[in-house]
């Protein structure tokens, strides 16, 4: 396989790792004040504010914190949808309605080794779901400027992304302007010069940091 495939692998890897143990290093403090400028920051974004559904997911530990995001969206009368990981890696699909209906809105799930996750506990909606929503906030460790994203290599997103770009397909693809916008949130450092790219990777349409907005196509 060429530089584009397992060769890059090994970079991914110490890629996430120096990701990760910065990430591991913030204080509780600075988590707060970095989910609430997160959520300023997108929800500025027009596409966020045209959007009626709007897929997106529940930080986990460092990550750049999206609750305080997620309730705002809901509070705007948005349709939020948030995912399951089912056992093959895959993402379905389930509504969220917000903290003001309380937790029972969500569920902690743990997954075999994995960490625990906060997933809707409401009715499945399947894995396609994902394809009625206008934006598509994506986790992530890193992006470049060609707005390829570093995911933590499980693989559940590449297969989201590659459902989105069936969809568009079939329904006349991005000219016909039916394909989702791909927004992916991080820390201001975690936008890098270069991610170590394979052909499966799609690349994002902007990312969001606490400190602003950048648009890459």
């Amino acid at each position: 396989m060429t530089g584009t495939g397992r060769a890059d692998e090994p970079d991914k890897r110490t890629l996430r790792r120096e990701v990760v143990a910065a990430r591991n290093r913030l204080t509780a403090d600075e988590l707060r004040v970095t989910a609430r400028a997160l959520a300023e920051r997108a929800l500025g974004l027009p596409e966020l504010a045209r959007a009626r559904t709007v897929a997106a997911y529940v930080s986990v530990g460092a990550e750049p914190g999206t609750r305080a995001l997620l309730d705002a969206l809901c509070a705007r009368g948005v349709r939020v949808l948030l995912p399951v990981l089912l056992p093959d890696g895959d993402l379905d699909w389930g509504a969220y309605t917000g903290a003001a209906t309380g937790e029972g809105s969500l569920a902690r799930v743990r997954h075999g080794g994995r960490m625990e996750l906060l997933e809707p506990a409401g009715r499945r909606l399947g894995p396609e779901a994902v394809t009625e929503a206008d934006v598509v906030l994506l986790p992530g460790l890193a992006v470049d400027g060609r707005g390829m994203r570093l995911g933590r290599g499980g693989g559940s997103y590449d297969r989201v992304l590659a459902r989105l770009e069936r969809s568009g397909a079939a329904r006349g693809g991005a000219r016909g302007g039916v394909r989702p916008v791909l927004v992916v949130l991080l820390y201001g450092g975690e936008v890098v010069d270069r991610v170590p790219r394979e052909p499966h990777d799609r690349p994002v349409d902007a990312v969001v940091t606490p400190e602003g907005v950048r648009r890459f196509r």
